[in-house]
């Protein structure tokens, strides 16, 4: 027994929409076993599933099958979070470097400051 890739993706809540799952499937986003699969794929229980979001690829163990979406609480029974600690560890890297902190008036003019600009340009020829 088994179940579409696009539906378990679903129902373990690894993604919003059977939809969106589904369109990820087809994008090269998700692996079975490393290689890559159809929507119309059968999981069956004990495969290693691996979900590209980002920069990020999570891994799943199929544990079993909901009969629908479940709660993230119940997630568990069905999913086996696998995922590698150095891939959790991409989650982090993009928060020290996003930010950059620069002292007030460095940088974009303020929005005084763009008026007066203007109206420096609005005076020449």
């Amino acid at each position: 027994m088994g179940a579409r890739i696009d539906k378990w993706l679903w129902e373990v809540r690894a993604y919003k929409t059977r939809s969106v799952a589904a369109d990820a499937v087809k994008a090269n986003r998700v692996t079975v076993g490393g290689a890559w699969v159809k929507p119309s794929y059968e999981v069956k229980e004990g495969d290693e599933i691996g979900v590209r979001k980002g920069q990020v690829t999570y891994k799943f163990r199929a544990l079993g099958f909901p009969k629908g979406r479940q709660p993230a609480s119940e997630v568990a029974k069905y999913a086996e979070d696998i995922t590698p600690a150095e891939e959790l560890e991409k989650l982090a890297v993009p928060r020290e470097t996003i930010f950059v902190s620069r002292d007030r008036g460095t940088g974009r003019p303020t929005k005084k400051e763009r008026r007066d600009i203007d109206a420096l340009m609005d005076e020449l020829p």
